[in-house]
């Protein structure tokens, strides 16, 4: 059983399979509901749904809240493997404090404020998910512009995204030639793949400042390209901005999101004055 797992993980830890979950998440998404939605709605949902719930401390409002972005989650059709790192990194922040507070005798009163803190990490990770993975980089970065951040902010999210399949191109490259110049562990045993898997991560962290510098070359290539053309007059220009922006537009589904949220967060907030008056 060991041994079939190691190989399910062993097919799961490659360059491929990495490149093909962070490309989907970044331009496969373009169908969905979230990522129809007008971006100055859902910067201003994200602001709301990041925020908020580091203010409060009432589990049944921020349960509430954390559903409801559980389900704009699930909506945004984000990858397995940007899930899989932000279940780890909840676990990794608050997570395994409950199992430490079970494990040392930890009663009710020691575990509501844990519970209390995960709600607020997890609602808040899950609504940067639902807006900077679920929404297409240009649309994001137009919605940015739009509010009066830098342009070149704006334009360093979306040429982010751009040059991921140039990284992960390069990535395998630098990969492919330590693989030539050194020889993988047999794996043939489960000894064998653990020394194989700790020898594929040892050489991706090698391989870490030859990547940063050859894109450091590639982005200073294509800045120069850009200037060439004339790229700083036209983010400057105002009627340059106005045509870029024209493609915004909130619609009937914006407004519907819109009420929606509002709707689901006014039911959380009255939730407990509710039962303070019931009970």
């Amino acid at each position: 059983m060991l041994e079939k797992l190691s190989e399910n993980v062993m097919d799961k830890v490659s360059i491929d399979f990495l490149r093909n979950q962070v490309l989907r998440n970044a331009y496969g998404n373009d169908d969905t509901p979230i990522a129809k939605l007008d971006p100055r709605v859902l910067i201003v949902w994200y602001l709301f749904f990041g925020l908020v719930p580091w203010f409060l401390s009432d589990v049944t409002v921020l349960l509430g809240l954390f559903l409801f972005c559980a389900v704009t989650t699930r909506l945004a059709r984000v990858a397995p493997l940007v899930l899989f790192v932000f279940a780890l990194g909840v676990f990794s922040q608050t997570g395994y404090l409950f199992i430490v507070a079970l494990f040392f005798g930890g009663s009710v009163e020691t575990l509501v404020p844990l519970l209390v803190l995960t709600l607020k990490v997890t609602t808040c990770s899950l609504a940067s998910i639902t807006v900077f993975s679920g929404l297409d980089p240009d649309r994001l970065s137009n919605g940015l512009l739009w509010f009066g951040c830098p342009e070149r902010l704006s334009f360093s999210i979306s040429f982010a995204y751009r040059i991921l399949p140039i990284m992960f191109e390069e990535l395998q490259n630098i990969l492919l030639s330590f693989r030539l110049r050194g020889q993988a562990p047999a794996h043939d045993t489960l000894m064998g793949k653990l020394r194989w898997l700790v020898y594929q991560v040892k050489t991706i962290v090698q391989s870490f400042y030859p990547l940063m510098l050859n894109m450091a070359k590639r982005s200073r290539t294509t800045v120069e390209a850009l200037e060439l053309k004339g790229y700083r007059y036209a983010s400057s220009n105002m009627a340059v901005l106005k045509i870029k922006l024209s493609s915004l537009a909130i619609g009937r589904n914006d407004l519907i999101f819109a009420a929606v949220s509002i709707a689901w967060a006014a039911l959380c907030f009255a939730l407990p004055a509710l039962a303070g008056v019931l009970l």
